[in-house]
């Protein structure tokens, strides 16, 4: 904020880099000055510069804003209420500030606990959690957790979330998947992290390929794709198909290499778009079910042939052809209409076709 308190332009900086060094730590002067006055004013090379406390409460307003909507989501993760808090410690120099402490301690309905030295109070937990893990703490257990959500790509470019964040840590997650493609002997297992609900706005942390899948028809393999997260935050991923035996894994280093800063931006985008993430989602999640029944369907009239009349075929292929025109659109609702209309037609063929199916494998044979 010190570029708008002080008005400096900004080729200024760039062109004078020791006369930006001055500005920003008058800046930081500035913050420190006004925890406890109500004006503050300083000269540099000359001109003086003012900034009263009312002017300094609207510029830090929206930062202010961005530390309340962390709270608001620590408490929804926790599935707490302000209410359950006993109490609140202030962490960090720029607690100091008095608006600081009135956004908290209007957010919690009671006065913060400033009596700790905020920049010593990390230490001081560090501090703790090396006594526990000494062994001199029976009644204390921090536990580690995952800051965001770990998972891999799935059809359509949306993320699959198989840890979610908050998970405690050391942990252990295992989900089965399958192919969509006949005869698929390879498959790719792309790791991404974060909150949104497809990969391209998310951190990709690394990916592998699981090769040597005997090739079978689509969704018959078995997939199983282990998430693992030790005590050091160190994760490792392995895809293993259990029909073959098949295996291949990949290792994730401790912190996934973000930061705090990053973690929270993060945070803050996937609610900001969780709208809007949503709807693109059901969008393509109806866009890959009408592409897995159009497939489908193709290979139904192949297969039964024999027993489908020349009207059940061409009224098939004219609801296949309708159904694949509208997934080419926008319209999540007119998919699932004819998605809905084709099933409806579709299904006591499939009936009939099963019942015709079984007759045959059974023809000859006494139960």
């Amino acid at each position: 904020f010190w570029v708008s308190t002080y008005e400096i332009q900004s080729s200024r900086l760039t062109d004078d880099k020791v006369f930006g060094q001055t500005i920003r730590l008058a800046a930081a002067e500035a913050k420190k000055t006004l925890s406890f006055e109500d004006t503050f004013e300083t000269t540099v090379e000359g001109s003086v510069y003012a900034l009263d406390l009312t002017q300094f409460n609207t510029l830090v307003a929206p930062i202010i804003q961005k530390t309340i909507a962390c709270c608001t989501a620590a408490l929804k993760d926790a599935e707490l209420a302000t209410t359950d808090i006993d109490t609140v410690v202030m962490v960090g120099g720029s607690t100091r500030v008095p608006a600081v402490k009135a956004a908290v301690a209007k957010f919690f309905n009671q006065a913060v606990n400033d009596t700790l030295n905020p920049d010593e109070v990390v230490a001081l937990g560090a501090a703790v959690q090396a006594d526990i893990l000494a062994g001199n703490q029976k009644g204390l257990l921090l536990i580690d957790i995952t800051p965001l959500s770990l998972g891999i790509e799935t059809v359509g470019g949306l993320i699959d979330v198989v840890v979610p964040r908050n998970t405690k840590v050391p942990a252990k997650v295992g989900r089965q998947y399958t192919t969509s493609i006949d005869g698929q002997t390879n498959l790719k297992v792309a790791v991404y992290q974060g909150e949104r609900e497809l990969i391209a706005d998310n951190r990709k942390l690394g990916e592998f390929i699981l090769s040597g899948i005997p090739p079978m028809a689509a969704g018959m393999p078995k997939i199983e794709i282990q998430f693992i997260l030790d005590a050091d935050g160190i994760l490792k991923v392995k895809a293993k198909e259990l029909r073959s035996g098949v295996e291949q894994s990949i290792v994730v280093k401790s912190q996934y290499g973000i930061s705090e800063e990053e973690m929270a931006k993060m945070l803050i985008d996937s609610m900001q778009n969780a709208q809007a993430d949503m709807k693109i989602k059901g969008l393509l999640e109806a866009r890959n079910e009408a592409n897995s029944m159009v497939v489908a369907a193709d290979k139904f009239l192949i297969q039964n042939a024999s027993i489908l009349t020349k009207e059940e075929v061409e009224e098939t292929l004219r609801l296949k052809a309708q159904l694949d025109e509208v997934v080419k659109g926008e319209d999540k609702d007119a998919i699932h209409k004819a998605m809905d209309n084709f099933n409806e037609y579709t299904t006591p063929l499939a009936h009939r076709a099963m019942d015709k199916n079984i007759a045959d494998s059974l023809k000859g044979k006494s139960l």
